[in-house]
């Protein structure tokens, strides 16, 4: 048999040679039998090592893999930091409209859902007895100031005393007063509507019998519409009166109302630690008091700022990271403090430029260093497969071409 030479070659194993089994004891026979087996598996270990093929795989294994990642490119633009709060709408100016006399009710001029003007007639009851009453007041006064003026005349002349002028002056006052009370009486027959706004709610009808201060009407004035929002106290000095809101409410999908800081209250709230905002609302057509709406305050805003989508943030222990993208294929981990925040990019207060390439899918799990491959790249392994076609066709090329001619 021709022995194995050269560089790879494994060492010479010299084997012993194996006792017949004849005179062999079973105790024996297993020792041999597993002696031969370590031999055998030590010969293909080592073996292996030296096939075609061997140290490439082993290369292989030990070859670092890149991590398939995408990437987006650092850009200037636009970007607002905003302060967000929910509460209920609530109309400051909400009327209850209350009878001041009492009678029947004889005129319904409005109905709920009416839009009417301050002081607009909205109801009118019976007027007979107020309007009695009012001519009386005006007969009695009538006839005091006939004796008034004879009075004067004779104190002129020293013909009464002093005291008896001064009653009769007086008396004529109170039945003045007696005659603005009864017109007033009479003037409450008319129902009239205390501010601009919009009936909500009719609590009469025709012909019921009204007391004084008895419940008519609800009103409400929707351009006074407001929500109440808790501002921490942190953010007290970034807020001033007439800064925008954005208000958006559930109950109205897509739809965005513009708000405005209406007033803001000087005293802070000792529990909580915040700040009560009122926030006005602007051309207001559609929201109504009692719904639920979430408000955006406008903090500040700057247009020409480096925006990282939030794509990117990588959260560890409380703190932001990023990975950028080095020129070797490699990523670094970078820590993040933002300066400006909206829904979908934050501005770093520092460490970036434009034009850095920052990852944004595929960095779970990454690590600072890594190797990684854009979506562009070419796959390693399309690589190797290419190179592994084009050798084995040169090889065929060239012992083709070394074969003689028969």
């Amino acid at each position: 048999m021709n022995s194995v030479s050269g560089p790879h070659s494994p060492a010479p194993i010299k084997l012993k040679p194996i006792q017949s089994l004849k005179t062999s004891t079973p105790g024996s026979l297993r020792t041999l039998t597993g002696r031969a087996v370590v031999l055998l598996s030590l010969v293909a270990v080592t073996g292996c090592k030296f096939l075609p093929g061997g140290e490439k795989k082993a290369e292989d294994e030990k070859k670092e893999q890149a991590i398939p990642v995408e990437v987006a490119t650092i850009q200037r633009g636009p970007i607002e930091s905003t302060l967000k709060s929910s509460w209920y709408l609530e109309a400051e100016q909400e009327i209850r409209v209350l009878a001041r006399t009492s009678n029947r009710l004889r005129e319904l001029l409005v109905e709920e859902g009416s839009e009417v003007k301050k002081d607009q007639v909205l109801a009118r009851l019976e007027d007979h007895e107020q309007r009695t009453s009012l001519a009386k007041a005006q007969n009695q006064l009538a006839k005091m100031k006939a004796e008034f003026e004879r009075l004067e005349s004779l104190y002129t002349q020293k013909l009464v005393s002093e005291q008896a002028f001064t009653d009769m002056k007086f008396e004529l006052r109170q039945l003045e007063l007696t005659v603005e009370d009864a017109a007033r009486q009479l003037e409450y027959t008319e129902v009239k509507a205390p501010i601009s706004g919009t009936i909500t709610r009719r609590l009469i009808k025709l012909g019921d019998l009204v007391s004084n201060n008895q419940h008519l009407f609800d009103m409400v004035d929707f351009e006074s519409i407001v929500a109440y929002v808790a501002v921490p106290d942190r953010n007290l000095v970034q807020l001033r009166i007439g800064q925008p809101a954005r208000i958006t409410t559930t109950a109205l999908p897509g739809r965005q109302f513009e708000g405005f800081i209406k007033r803001i209250s000087p005293i802070v709230e000792a529990r909580t630690g915040t700040v009560k905002v009122t926030i006005g609302v602007m051309n207001n057509e559609l929201l109504r008091p009692g719904m639920y709406v979430e408000v955006e305050i406008v903090l500040e805003t700057k247009t020409d700022a480096l925006l990282i989508s939030k794509r990117a943030l990588v959260y560890d222990s409380d703190q932001l990271f990023v990975y950028r993208l080095k020129p070797e294929r490699r990523v670094e981990r970078l820590l993040i403090v933002p300066a400006l925040t909206d829904k979908l990019n934050i501005e770093p207060a520092s460490g970036f430029a434009e034009g850095d390439q920052i990852v944004v899918a595929g960095h779970t799990g990454l690590k600072d260093g890594a190797l990684v491959r854009l979506p562009d790249d070419p796959d390693p392994k399309d690589e190797e497969k290419k190179v592994g076609t084009g050798t084995a066709a040169q090889q065929a090329e060239n012992k083709k071409t070394s074969t003689p001619a028969s």
